[in-house]
């Protein structure tokens, strides 16, 4: 399974189908555990992935590993990824069409995988993975039935640094779903 995820990891490093392979310090592939049961896919990465190659470690990823934290999830335990593996210039919003270029590799990694629970981290991810119309602020923690998994929306850990009010939403989703992943065992 591990040497599927790194050939999926190669081709993806070679890619150049969008202006984005041109401009990305590195790839921001994915990191975690490759059997994981529970996987988090946000939508691109930013500047401190653009350096480093590894998904939320900038300002939004240490308060999404606060949360992680606060409902005893291990961060090694799971596997977290973005739907674009490049960073978009500005860290703006990814294009729909970059998007349809870059979906295959995650498409691919969760193929390799095999979670049983996907969270997306935003909406747009949401958009991508869970419906076109999907409404963060209605339906963030609601659990939806794929053909292979479970799937839910939280909040972005962006958004609750830009409006901290949104903390207890947050940590009520992530108490939700460690229960949901990982049953009682946990409190």
């Amino acid at each position: 399974m591990a040497k599927q995820l790194e050939q999926i990891k190669s081709e993806c490093s070679e890619c150049m189908l969008c202006p984005l392979g041109q401009t990305r310090t590195n790839i921001v592939f994915g990191v975690g555990n490759p059997n994981a049961e529970l996987m988090f896919v946000g939508e691109a990465p930013g500047e401190s992935e653009d350096l480093t190659g590894i998904p939320f470690v900038g300002r939004a990823g240490k308060l999404f590993d606060k949360f992680l934290l606060a409902v005893g999830i291990d961060r090694n335990e799971v596997y977290i990824a973005n739907i674009l593996k490049c960073r978009p210039p500005q860290n703006r919003d990814p294009k729909p069409e970059e998007e349809d270029l870059c979906t295959r590799y995650l498409d691919e990694q969760i193929e390799a995988i095999k979670p049983k629970y996907i969270v997306c981290l935003g909406r747009i991810a949401a958009m991508r993975l869970i419906k076109e119309d999907f409404r963060i602020m209605s339906e963030h923690g609601v659990w939806f039935e794929k053909e292979k998994y479970k799937i839910c929306a939280v909040l972005h850990p962006s958004a609750i640094l830009r409006d901290p009010r949104k903390n207890e939403l947050m940590l009520k989703d992530m108490m939700n779903i460690r229960d949901v992943v990982f049953g009682e065992e946990r409190h």
